[in-house]
């Protein structure tokens, strides 16, 4: 095979190859990169109070459990124990299914590796709120306490019609 033949294969692979990825990213189909990625940006104390909250809303047990640490981890691993995952579950469920909304305000830093933050919990026919004590553990941020929850008076209801 001469050169001239080598070089219209070899061109005619290429065009081949890019026509496949054209098509294929067309369709929908994310081709792997085989790149070295950058460092994820470190996940923020409200990124964990998210993903509990998801956990909470899909009844996801374990990854539920796994945005808690200290204390309040051992007693909801004690409560699981007790009652079992698919109790727990439906629990969690059951108790984030009137949720409306959520606000989180701006962690309030109390140390190297602590923060406050305050989250608001929207319902149907009140609001309220709940302070949550976040510790950074191997460079991720986790639930270590909460304080009780407190109603707070709203102005307007959700769901009030505008007139």
């Amino acid at each position: 095979m001469n050169r001239q033949r080598t070089a219209q294969i070899v061109t005619i692979a290429l065009l081949v190859a890019a026509l496949g990825v054209v098509l294929g990213r067309k369709n929908g189909w994310k081709m792997p990169i085989a790149l070295p990625m950058r460092a994820a940006a470190a996940v923020t104390p409200q990124d964990t109070i998210y993903a509990m909250l998801d956990a909470a809303r899909e009844g996801n047990v374990r990854k539920y459990v796994a945005n808690y640490t200290g204390q309040m981890e051992a007693a909801l691993n004690q409560s699981i124990a007790e009652q079992g995952d698919a109790r727990f579950a439906q629990y969690l469920k059951d108790s984030n299914a009137s949720i409306k909304g959520i606000a989180i305000t701006e962690p309030q830093t109390l140390t190297d590796v602590e923060v406050k933050v305050r989250v608001e919990f929207v319902y149907q026919e009140r609001n309220e709120v709940q302070f949550m004590y976040l510790d950074k553990t191997a460079g991720n941020w986790k639930i270590a306490r909460v304080d009780s929850e407190e109603r707070v008076k709203t102005l307007v209801p959700y769901g009030t019609p505008v007139q």
